[in-house]
């Protein structure tokens, strides 16, 4: 007994990549031996989910309002505000663009037989939208509380952006007190929400022997291909488009960029964490980019808050991804809703390792997938090889907040010192 809780204790103390390929690989091999039994162990999957699904409303409402609230901390910066949230816009676009098309070059879900059990899913209940004009009206909620109990994701992201707006305008007194409020309830939150990602091996190993109990190795082969896809996604967001932006708009040499910045995006790498980062991101920027407190003290951040490209890239991606193995063609009005709910769905993904797996649900509700009976099998082989595209992924996110730094401090007349 007591080696058994030795052995218990020196896997729990693991890094959690480990942890999770542990999982992956107790469930393959529980699968093989149980056969159809290994469908026991499918509650401790579903359980999971639920954890994940649990903390998305609180999560984003907290995180969006406190973000948002936070711009207006010197009311002096509006002007660096709005280049900011353009240059957060014009770079989340583009990463998913780049997963949209991607997904539908490669196609890495066509083919995969993981219909079985759906086969009584309704294609109509898929989110038909007539315009562009019924998507923005479903954004604006006329009772934001009955949006939340109902899970209208989109709603909640509006009404906290609202709401954080809505602070920022409160006296100086007022102010403060409502933003420490809603800083206070987003760390709580983020602290559920690393407590949930803890339990990830182990709904891992429930969501794999569920997968290769009922669909057998198929999965596996596509998962293949869409880790690739999104690899590929990022590898050419991170090298060509964002390099291509940050020269267009400094006029400097983004290898330079990369040299002020290595420390950072190593640190991005091994914790998988953008707030982690954070205190490295600042110093890079500061003391080897050459950028001026006043505005590395307000865009970094505010990026390590909202500006998420790695991660919007692979919730576009990862839901056309599902759609495909399912067997569904998305049409042109739901892409767009995924193209939507992406970027809002980033703004909403806290700065902690492996929150990009708790907002695709967001954006798999969207276009009415988030009840498909085989959706929680694709996500769970999913989770299997997400640590090191979450990896790659907050590199891509890290980066593009250094580069936005720099374009706004340029911007503004400043000397960098990598231009020199």
């Amino acid at each position: 007994m007591s080696t058994l809780r030795q052995a218990f204790i020196k896997f729990w103390n693991l890094e959690l990549y480990w942890k999770v390929f542990i999982g992956m690989g107790a469930g393959i091999i529980y699968a093989l031996i149980m056969g159809d039994a290994a469908m026991n162990v499918a509650p401790i999957g579903d359980m999971f989910m639920r954890l994940l699904k649990m903390v998305i409303i609180p999560l984003i409402f907290f995180s969006i309002t406190s973000g948002v609230a936070g711009i207006g901390e010197n009311k002096s910066l509006g002007r660096l505000g709005a280049k900011t949230f353009a240059y957060y816009l014009l770079t989340s676009m583009l990463a998913i663009l780049i997963g949209l098309t991607l997904t539908n070059i490669i196609q890495p879900g066509v083919g995969v037989d993981i219909n079985a059990g759906g086969k009584d899913f309704d294609p109509s209940s898929l989110s038909q939208p007539g315009s562009l004009g019924n998507i923005l009206i479903r954004m604006i909620p006329t009772n934001p509380i009955q949006a939340a109990a109902n899970g209208d994701v989109l709603a909640v992201i509006f009404f906290s952006i609202v709401l954080g707006m809505a602070i920022t305008a409160l006296p100086e007194k007022q102010y403060k007190a409502a933003k420490d409020l809603f800083d206070t309830f987003f760390h709580v939150m983020m602290k559920m929400t690393r407590g949930v990602i803890m339990f990830l091996p182990f709904g891992v190993f429930g969501l794999i022997a569920k997968a290769v109990a009922s669909t057998g190795f198929t999965l596996f082969k596509a998962v293949g291909w869409y880790l690739i896809t999104i690899a590929t996604g990022l590898t050419f967001h991170l090298l060509i488009v964002l390099p291509l932006v940050f020269w267009f708009f400094t006029r400097i040499n983004p290898l330079k960029h990369f040299k002020a910045i290595a420390s950072a995006m190593a640190t991005a790498f091994s914790t998988s964490s953008s707030g982690a980062t954070l205190p490295v991101t600042m110093d890079c920027v500061e003391n080897r980019a050459g950028v001026s407190n006043k505005v590395t003290s307000f865009v970094l951040p505010l990026g390590a808050t909202i500006n998420m490209d790695g991660t919007a890239l692979y919730e576009c991606a990862g839901v056309l991804f599902i759609a495909q193995a399912l067997g569904f063609e998305l049409s042109f009005v739901q892409q767009f809703i995924v193209v939507i709910t992406a970027f809002l769905a980033s703004i909403g993904a806290a700065a902690i390792p492996s929150a990009g797996l708790v907002m695709i649900f967001i954006v798999l509700d969207a276009v009415g997938l988030g009840n498909h009976p085989q959706a929680a099998i694709i996500v769970g082989t999913m989770l299997a090889v997400d640590r090191p595209l979450d990896m790659f992924r907050t590199v891509v996110n890290v980066t593009s907040d250094t580069m936005g730094a720099v374009i706004v401090a340029k911007s503004e007349g400043e000397q960098i010192l990598t231009d020199q």
